[in-house]
């Protein structure tokens, strides 16, 4: 048994659980946590949030201190950059929420307590999903790998940690990413949530145009994941990738990402509530191996601002539900 994710959010908000969380405020452009760094336009002018909860990069000590890897290489899990590459959206009139906290440490695109019992010493909670496909691979919550063959810990840990870092990051990154959406809603009738990731270099097969010619490798440059309609109206989808496409990025849709927690959770399309999980291909504006910007970061910043934009246009009546 799993628990609600809407019961156990208002169980610990009522117990005044809320540490790190900050009410929305436009009289600050930016607001800090240990948690979060939430960047509110003036006034909010688009329909449109956005959300990067995988670019955190503040490690704390103990952490790296109980850890297998160095702190170079914990780093390799980060979507690292992506809060750069959306630095324009307050200017535009979108609020950017951006988690501190590194995806290594703990994951706020997961449920609540997605945790591997073999992680710990001490029994589990009933309510504790230990059978997800994420925590079979080591990518639960409290992931148990940054790669596959790269385990994280040189010690098991306590239930009582994972709670701690669940109730100090996980949740008000989610309590103020549920009120921008709330509001945006409010204010414009309906809100679109993009949720911002990167992935590592990916090639699939790419279909020859003619045919006779044979099937080459082809990079991937951007994943587009709505659940395969279920958290976004498909307008909002094909004005992203209508984008992409006429500046020759390959494009796939749904595969092999087609959006994680936040996407599933918060996307409600019937409710007026669309969510796009994008994921760029970090090979585009970094060097994945050093972790270290290129100067091709520019363009894909600016390339976002365009996507910003062009979402921000969708009117309400142009969202097919």
């Amino acid at each position: 048994m799993t628990l609600d994710f809407d019961k156990l959010a208002s169980k610990f908000h009522s117990a005044g659980q809320t540490t790190g969380a900050t009410p929305l405020s436009a009289s600050s452009a930016t607001s800090d946590t240990e948690s979060y760094r939430l960047h509110l336009p003036d006034e909010q002018s688009l329909p449109v949030v956005l959300s990067s909860p995988h670019s955190g990069s503040n490690y704390p000590t103990s952490f790296i201190e109980g850890s297998r890897l160095d702190h170079h290489n914990l780093r390799r899990s980060e979507d690292s950059f992506v809060d750069e590459l959306l630095c324009n959206a307050p200017r535009l009139g979108a609020p950017l929420l951006c988690a501190l906290f590194p995806r290594a440490f703990v994951d706020a695109n997961r449920e609540p307590f997605e945790l591997d019992p073999q992680m710990f010493e001490d029994e589990l909670p009933s309510y504790v999903n230990t059978s997800s496909p994420r925590v079979a691979v080591g990518l639960g919550t409290i992931a148990r790998n940054v790669t596959s063959d790269r385990p994280i810990y040189k010690d098991k840990l306590t239930f009582a940690e994972a709670k701690d870092r669940i109730e100090r990051y996980y949740w008000p990154y989610h309590q103020v990413l549920r009120q921008l959406v709330d509001s945006t809603k409010r204010k414009f009738g309906y809100c679109i949530l993009i949720d911002c990731h990167s992935m590592p270099r990916l090639s699939t097969i790419a279909q020859p145009g003619n045919q006779g010619m044979k099937n080459k490798r082809s990079k991937v440059d951007f994943v587009l994941g709505d659940r395969f309609g279920k958290s976004s109206s498909s307008a909002v989808t094909r004005r992203v990738e209508n984008i992409l496409r006429q500046k020759d990025f390959r494009v796939l849709n749904n595969n092999p990402y087609p959006g994680g927690f936040i996407t599933q959770h918060y996307g409600e399309p019937a409710l007026g509530i669309n969510c796009l999980q994008i994921e760029i291909s970090r090979h585009l504006y970094m060097d994945e191996d050093k972790i270290e910007r290129k100067p091709e970061l520019a363009t894909i910043t600016a390339l976002m601002d365009e996507i910003i934009l062009a979402v921000g246009a969708i009117e309400e009546t142009s969202l097919d539900y």
